[in-house]
Order: C-alpha cells, then structure tokens, then sequence
C-alpha cells in the first residue's frame, strides 16, 4: 500500500457509488448478452469488516476506471448473505456482464452459478477468497502463512510462558475457506508450543456479538485463570473479546487478531489487544483490477497470475497470493502510518494520544 492510498479513498468510493452498467474492451460471445458490455461486476460479501468498503471497493474500483477509462464497475455488498449474493451475481449476467470480481459470502456455495457463468463466456475472478466453480482467475494472501504468523505472535507474545500456556481459539466463519486456512497455519504452529488449546469455536459470518458470547462462555467455562491467551481469527472480533475479557475483569492476557482495522491499532496502542496482521490491501486490490481489465479486453494474465491454486472444483487457478506482516506496538509507525493505512491523527484521537505518545507516535 503507498502513500496515494488514503488521499483518494474517500473520493473513490463516491465515484464508484455513482457508476452504473455501460460498456470496455472485448470479451467473449454471448449469445443472450452484449458482447461489448465494458461492466466490470464487483461483488464484496459484507459490510462490517471495515476494509471492504473503506479499501478494497475504491482502490479496486479506482485502477478499473484508470486502465479503462470507458469501463463501469457495477457494485453490489451482499452483507453477509449468500442468496442476496447469488442473486447480485445473476442479475450481472442478465445485464451482459463478462467479468465479475467475486468475493464470496459462502465459497462452497458458488460452484453452480459459477459455472454456469463460465458456460456463458462469463470470466469469474475470485478475489481475497477462493470461490469455487469454473473460475478464471484467484487473487489472495497466502492464507495459511497469515495464520502461521498469528501463531507466531502469540508464541512471541508468551515467551518463556509458552509451553506452560492454555489458549482459547476463536475462528472465523466456517464459510470462509479463508478462516480454515488461518485456523490450520495457527494451529501448526501452537500446537507444539502451548500446553493447549483448551476452548476453541468457529464463529458464523465473523459476528463481532457471536465472538463477544463464546469468550463469555469460555470464562465462565475456563474460570478467570483457565488461559493465559487468546487467538482472534480478526479485529473485529478481536474488540468483542477485548469487551468480554474486561467485562469479566480478567486482564493482561495476549489477544491477536488481523487485518489492522483502526479500532485494533488503537487497541494495540492501548494494551487491550497485542498484536494484528497487516495484509497492504492495495496491491491485492489493484492486481485483481488489473486481471478483470485484461480478461476484458481478452489480454493474457500469466505475468499478474504466475502461481496456480486448486479448489475442490478445479485444478491449476491462475493465482496472485500476497504476503503479510505481524503488527505490534513497537512497529505501528513503519507500517501503518508508513504505509497511510491510517494517519496519525486519524490513530491518536483524544482517548488514545497517551498511548501514542508512550509509542512514540507524534
């Protein structure tokens, strides 16, 4: 993510609210279709994690419009629900639509309008989550290693009280393909480190309130002094276990999460949350851009897709896999606000300037 990022953000998004169907580039035949639909269809599978509509929609809407000036981005958020997107992703194909970017509520449920998408000439990106069906191209991170890093940090984090340690896993949605593979990286790593992981639950749809119940029920199940650690799949759900842990007095205990939403910077900063994984949405965002425009206009994507992935439907997905970082307090300054994810000031508001200052945050 460069320094451009945060000065059109706000901007991106209100162009992208006001585009709609019109027609770039070449794409395959349709019978039933426009053959020059120059629509590019984006479909992002909720609202409450914060990067979808603060990030990804502009940036990726924003280099769309750059390499092809002529070319709309029909926008839809399926806010976490898989026949409002089913339905969002066929109304795309009645309009003639030839390239979706797809981020998927369910990936496991895709594989039949994708493929029937594909039947059509319909080239379908599967993006941040490996959507399955006939899909043409995958831009993600490596999945597993951001889980890998997790781990990492909570052994980082417990030092020589590691071995010694009982954590309780909270996971994403079982939906995600994406919070399996976080679950499966953490766990090879913690699984020999740690005594064990005493309470573990995956969390439907990543509900910040559904995070918030099950750390409940972990302490009331633990005790106060059962774990000495908490792995949180993301920060969303990160803040409802900090809003738990303090509800039910229980204090200094590692907590990790993801993404580097603001909110879980500031926590960072503050104490209540140890660390999070920084995952530079940009080049993800403007890769997958990239690939829509080339499929378009009926360009290779070899260069922009040089690995391969294999879903439970298809082998050999032209794939773009990203690599991440752990954030703590002690390197918030060369990544976030290095990278203007966030600013300073937008970081060290009233309740949190100690805290920036203490971390050296002007």
């Amino acid at each position: 993510m460069n320094a451009t990022m945060r000065r059109f953000a706000t901007g991106a998004v209100a162009v992208s609210m006001a585009l709609s169907v019109a027609a770039c580039g070449k794409a395959g035949s349709d019978d039933k279709g426009d053959s020059d639909n120059k629509t590019i269809g984006l479909l992002l599978p909720e609202n409450k994690t914060t990067r979808y509509e603060t990030f990804d929609r502009p940036l990726i809407t924003k280099k769309i419009t750059s390499l092809c000036p002529d070319c709309e981005v029909a926008y839809n958020n399926a806010n976490e629900d898989t026949e409002t997107q089913k339905k969002q992703f066929d109304a795309l194909i009645t309009k003639g639509v030839k390239v979706i970017i797809l981020d998927a509520v369910d990936a496991t449920a895709t594989r039949s309008w994708v493929d029937r998408a594909a039947e059509k000439g319909v080239k379908v990106v599967a993006y941040d989550r490996l959507a399955e069906g006939d899909i043409s191209a995958y831009v993600s991170y490596d999945n597993e290693k951001i889980g890998q890093l997790q781990g990492e940090a909570m052994l980082q984090a417990l030092g020589d009280k590691a071995a010694k340690s009982n954590v309780v896993m909270i996971n994403g949605s079982p939906t995600d393909p994406n919070a399996a593979l976080f679950k499966s990286g953490a766990h090879s790593v913690l699984d020999e480190k740690v005594k064990k992981v005493v309470y573990e639950q995956d969390i439907p749809g990543w509900s910040a309130a559904e995070a918030n119940k099950k750390m409940t029920a972990a302490v009331t199940s633990l005790g106060k002094d059962g774990f000495d650690a908490v792995y949180a799949a993301n920060d969303g759900m990160a803040g409802a276990i900090a809003t738990a842990l303090k509800s039910a007095g229980v204090s200094g205990v590692p907590l990790g999460g993801q993404d580097c939403e603001l909110a879980g910077i500031q926590r960072i900063l503050a104490g209540s949350q140890t660390y999070s994984i920084y995952k530079a949405i940009k080049p993800e965002a403007e890769t997958t851009a990239e690939i829509a425009v080339a499929l378009l206009e009926g360009d290779g994507i070899g260069e922009l897709a040089p690995q391969k992935s294999d879903s439970h439907s298809k082998k050999g997905v032209p794939t773009k896999l990203f690599d991440a970082q752990i954030v703590t307090k002690d390197n918030v300054v060369d990544t976030i606000i290095k990278d203007e994810v966030y600013t300073a000031e937008e970081i060290c508001t009233k309740s949190y300037a100690k805290a920036c200052a203490e971390a050296g945050i002007k």
